[in-house]
């Protein structure tokens, strides 16, 4: 199938299920006829397709008129659980969660960093102990986005202790409505809270929940984990969307405010980050296009790199541009469980940027896995990694 004839295609489900269908109905249309994920399976979302032709999907519906963003309705779940669950999962979990996720009846979250392990995720000391045809899992993550409005989750324990750390770690699918888990938030700078404590106590887990072999946990996480950076890099959007957009906005209203000389220090300014946006846009789709069945390899770390450091720099000339305006804050400074981004001020956008470096894996971890796993450079020293994980020094 050619582009035109998907683009055909697209429109012919738009006009059948209709432009102002409910978001679940429009996205269950798509999943039916292969279009969620064009390089999946057929019967499984997808047509098996170059992963390239992802855009003519988006841009058809979007031509057709109807505003759509692949991710956002359930962004850790679409980036990063149906991919991984395609991959790993069984006929069974295809079937119970693969297009319940893309539609968002199910909302998702990820289970990995710990108080102890953030960027060392394979030391995590989250112990999982088989109980006949159940685990019972004990411990806590942190940092787990949207764990309170989460129906499954992504977990990542150790559940052999005597064995390198790499090689002693399985992953589960996580029932976050199960007896046990419990759900703290962790507010931020914003004032939202957006992020949670998650602690296990006692939690029972089927083995049928089991993603991958026992022990090769580590391996499915990776591909989660190289998910997440292509889902946290960008997206197929239209040329000059997503943050740029607002920074060109704020520019039209405050270009006519500035003098000569600033406005011509500005324009410098706006088009040189306006240029790495388009840049970064055309990288991250270059980089989806090379993907397998939806996994990405390493280079989608280039585009979580780019992002991260880009976004901090426009919601920098953002304040700028405001001058004293970009001091203040919303009244009060409310304290919010959840967050609609969409009322948020240019300074909360400001705020939650300063994150970016972080969330997904810091910029000086992508770095490392750029220079080793894509440009070939020589490892860091790991002195622990053939050491079991019990004898390592807490």
């Amino acid at each position: 199938m050619n582009e035109a004839a998907l683009r055909e295609l697209t429109l012919s489900v738009v006009d059948q299920v209709g432009l102002d269908a409910p978001e679940v109905d429009f996205r269950s249309a798509l999943w039916d006829a292969g279009l969620a994920r064009v390089q999946f399976p057929v019967g499984k979302g997808g047509l098996e397709l170059s992963p390239s032709m992802q855009g003519a999907v988006e841009k058809a519906i979007r031509d057709a008129g109807r505003s759509f963003a692949a991710l956002s309705i359930n962004t850790i779940g679409i980036g990063m659980g149906l991919p991984t669950v395609l991959t790993y999962g069984s006929d069974e979990h295809h079937d119970k969660h693969l297009k319940k996720i893309f539609t968002g009846e199910d909302f998702w979250c990820q289970m990995f960093s710990e108080p102890s392990h953030g960027s060392d995720v394979a030391g995590l000391s989250s112990r999982a102990v088989r109980d006949g045809d159940e685990w019972i899992v004990n411990g806590q993550k942190v940092w787990t986005s949207g764990a309170h409005h989460a129906r499954f989750g992504m977990l990542l324990v150790r559940t052999d202790p005597d064995v390198p750390k790499h090689k002693g770690l399985s992953y589960f699918i996580l029932d976050m409505h199960s007896p046990g888990v419990e759900i703290r938030p962790l507010f931020q700078i914003t004032g939202n809270a957006e992020f949670n404590e998650v602690f296990f106590t006692d939690v029972r887990v089927p083995h049928s929940n089991l993603l991958g072999a026992v022990g090769d946990g580590w391996r499915v996480a990776t591909t989660t984990l190289m998910n997440e950076r292509v889902a946290l890099g960008g997206s197929t959007a239209p040329r000059g969307s997503g943050n740029i957009s607002m920074l060109m906005k704020l520019w039209e209203k405050r270009a006519p405010e500035l003098d000569v000389t600033e406005r011509r220090v500005m324009s410098d300014r706006v088009m040189k980050l306006w240029i790495e946006a388009e840049v970064g846009r055309l990288t991250t789709i270059r980089g989806r296009s090379n993907s397998v069945m939806g996994n990405p390899g390493p280079e989608g770390s280039v585009g979580k790199l780019a992002s991260a450091e880009l976004n901090i720099r426009i919601w920098n000339c953002c304040m700028d541009l405001l001058g004293d305006e970009g001091m203040l804050h919303e009244p009060g400074y409310p304290m919010n469980r959840d967050s609609n981004r969409a009322d948020w001020s240019y300074s909360k956008f400001f705020l939650r940027s300063q994150a970016n470096t972080i969330e997904g894996g810091t910029s000086d971890i992508m770095r490392n896995i750029l220079g080793e796993r894509v440009l070939g450079l020589p490892g860091e020293p790991r002195v622990d990694k053939a050491i079991p994980w019990t004898d390592i020094p807490a």
